[in-house]
């Protein structure tokens, strides 16, 4: 009986257009077909073994646990997972991947014998809507076809197989030098069957794919590995056909265990995304970067006024929130939720982000796109009569609207980075007008986001609460790093937002403004932001400092390399949607800085 990891305890393969977690014990527990934001086919994360799952590995008597592979790892620089069990009759090991697809979507597991014999057991069940649907499973010629309304997934194997319990079983043995692959395919129900697939030649395509990406990276620092795994997970975590980025490829892990706060991240913020960009562009990966900017350009269209913050991988617009009440959620962290409301939220700092990456793209040679630069145009022609509005801000409070001074600090990117673009001469814009929009949204936040008595920005206008987005003031530019409202803020910030292990809270979830994100409980310390923290820390010369607490966040890394959203402090482990762009971009960049201050140490 098999019962979910933790969320350290999974691995993550994908082929650039949906991806799979696989647990510890061999069991692939989440995986969406044939998109990221598709129904999940395996929900067993968010559930129980009812709710689908696939398990590979030494076989145990009925009613035990399936056993932990004592190593695991990615082949080299690569998505493909080796796990490998030692038990009494031997040595096994399974190689789990997707590859990159030109046609229907494979997950493909092969089965190699490395020393003695070992029985072995592959236990498949497929659960369509995320659990919800049990598919008609019956054979065609000699593949295995489970189908439920337009979705069908078949299953190809030399080894025999059959059904008990609703469940696809084979049982078999593998010795020295065996190789038995499985693999299982999508495909729509009214099409024909999927190609048979050809795991080998699969397998070395695959590998070959993702050594050619890994030989464009330029960053060859001391956190070289480090750096490359975060780049290899923000490729998979990039849709293909269209360039969006998901913010991660699950749903509803939670930010406390046991929590409300979960919510769907398969889908493109345009913050995540834009600063994934630029991790991307700064490594050397301009093709990606084309891509996205792309992408942004169909989504946002001819419409710059009603900019949403996110939307959907191929630029959908409409992602609707609801709860699967069907399902418990992981360690009954419920609701479980598909889709967001906060795509309709009002978040300005989002202007910022989009024209700092536009921008970025722009410096570092990036082919250019006349209508990029329209668009960036517009953005500011909106944003020149809406910046003093309040908003939501960028934690997505649900909660009333703030004049957030992150906002209003990313307005004033959003102009500066524009009147830039004007006085390089590649477009033309009211300069004078917007160094003057500039200089008054500068003067405002100074004013009113300031508290002179504390030495420190606060979260928003008149609120005493601290709030660790305010550590981008100087890495955006806004100020510089000597400032001693600067200074005065990132020390306030490691006073009050920092917990034990020297992690950064978001926000106060207590307190004066106890409620401001419109929430019930509490979340883990964000990763994201105690990167922020150690660049804030290199900026101002405390690099010994900085190297310290960016080592202590790397330490947090699951054993393959991953980060989820967040670190719950009190039970020591990763919380939050897994693995999260938003924790591997930071980490990029960390390393980045780090580097190129000599700050690492022997």
């Amino acid at each position: 009986m098999h019962v979910a990891g933790r969320i350290e305890d999974y691995a993550l393969i994908g082929d650039m257009q949906t991806a799979a977690l696989v647990c510890r014990d061999g069991t692939v527990d989440w995986l969406c077909l044939p998109r990221f934001d598709s129904h999940a086919v395996f929900a067993g994360l968010l559930g129980t073994e009812e709710h689908g799952f696939w398990r590979l590995g030494p076989a145990t008597p009925a009613g035990s646990p399936p056993p932990a592979a004592d190593r695991r790892r990615y082949r080299g620089d690569s998505l493909v997972l080796e796990s490998e069990w030692d038990t009494p009759r031997g040595t096994v090991r399974v190689i789990d991947f997707m590859p990159p697809r030109d046609g229907a979507p494979q997950l493909v597991r092969i089965v190699e014998g490395v020393s003695g014999r070992v029985p072995m057991r592959s236990a498949l069940r497929m659960r369509f809507s995320y659990g919800w649907v049990v598919p008609w499973v019956h054979r065609v010629d000699a593949r295995t076809v489970a189908v439920a309304g337009p979705d069908s997934v078949w299953l190809d194997t030399e080894a025999d197989t059959y059904g008990k319990d609703l469940t696809t079983y084979s049982d078999f043995t593998v010795g020295p030098g065996d190789r038995l692959a499985f693999t299982i395919s999508w495909q729509p129900s009214h099409r024909e069957p999927p190609a048979l697939p050809e795991p080998e030649g699969a397998l070395e395509a695959t590998e070959a794919f993702w050594r050619e990406w890994v030989e464009h990276c330029t960053y060859h620092g001391p956190y070289r590995d480090a750096v490359v795994r975060s780049l290899i997970t923000l490729k998979a975590l990039t849709y293909a056909p269209t360039g969006g980025i998901v913010a991660a490829p699950t749903t509803s892990l939670p930010e406390e265990i046991g929590g409300v706060r979960n919510w769907d991240y398969r889908f493109t913020w345009l913050r995540d995304a834009a600063i994934t960009l630029s991790s991307l562009l700064r490594t050397g990966y301009r093709e990606e970067a084309r891509a996205w900017r792309e992408w942004l350009l169909r989504a946002v269209a001819g419409d710059p006024e009603n900019l949403q913050i996110m939307y959907g991988i191929a630029g959908e617009r409409e992602l609707s929130e609801a709860e699967l009440t069907w399902l418990p959620g992981f360690e009954n962290s419920q609701p479980v939720r598909i889709g967001n409301g906060a795509a309709g939220q009002v978040q300005l700092d989002v202007y910022g982000e989009v024209t700092e990456a536009l921008h970025l793209a722009h410096m570092t040679g990036l082919a250019r796109n006349d209508y990029a630069s329209v668009l960036q145009l517009k953005l500011i022609r909106y944003l020149e009569e809406h910046w003093d509005e309040p908003d939501e801000g960028i934690w997505e409070v649900r909660g009333p609207r703030r004049h957030f001074v992150h906002s209003k600090v990313m307005a004033w990117v959003a102009v500066d980075r524009t009147v830039k673009l004007i006085e390089s001469g590649d477009v033309d814009g009211p300069l004078e007008r917007w160094r003057e929009l500039r200089d008054e949204i500068h003067r405002e936040v100074c004013e009113k986001g300031y508290d002179a008595e504390r030495n420190t920005f606060t979260q928003s206008y008149g609120s005493k609460e601290l709030d660790a987005s305010l550590l981008l003031i100087p890495q955006m530019g806004f100020l510089p790093p000597d400032d001693k409202r600067v200074i005065g803020t990132i020390e306030a910030i490691q006073r009050e937002l920092s917990t034990e292990d020297g992690f950064v809270m978001r926000y106060p979830t207590a307190g004066e403004d106890a409620g401001v994100d419109g929430l019930e409980g509490d979340e883990g310390a964000f990763l994201a932001c105690s990167f922020w923290l150690a660049d804030d820390l290199a900026m101002i010369g405390r690099v010994d400092e900085a190297r310290k607490l960016f080592e202590k966040l790397l330490a947090l890394r699951n054993d393959l390399g991953l980060l989820s959203e967040e670190w719950d402090s009190h039970n020591q482990r990763l919380v939050g949607n897994f693995p999260q762009a938003f924790s591997h971009v930071p980490l990029i960049d960390t390393a980045l800085r780090l580097t190129a201050s000599g700050a690492y140490g022997g």
